[in-house]
């Protein structure tokens, strides 16, 4: 309620869930417990690049050269 960078809405975590659930309902799920792990930790980065303002591309480009970009964590006031 004092910290008004948190929106006043949840939308933005369901919109980060519904990939996931697409997945599921295309391809009728995932092939091991793994690769759910493995496209919700990608997924995840991506979203918090893109809510941070960073350019995903260039973030991703980075991963594969050894060199990732850490997003930056946010402290309470």
């Amino acid at each position: 309620m004092l910290d008004f960078r948190v929106p006043f809405d949840n939308n933005q975590a369901e919109r980060d869930l519904r990939m996931m659930k697409l997945k599921q309902k295309i391809s009728g799920g995932f092939r091991s417990v793994e690769g759910a792990q493995m496209f919700g930790r990608i997924r995840g980065y991506i979203s918090t690049l893109k809510k941070q303002g960073l350019n995903v591309l260039e973030a991703l480009k980075q991963v594969f050269l050894g060199n990732p970009t850490m997003p930056t964590v946010l402290q309470p006031e």
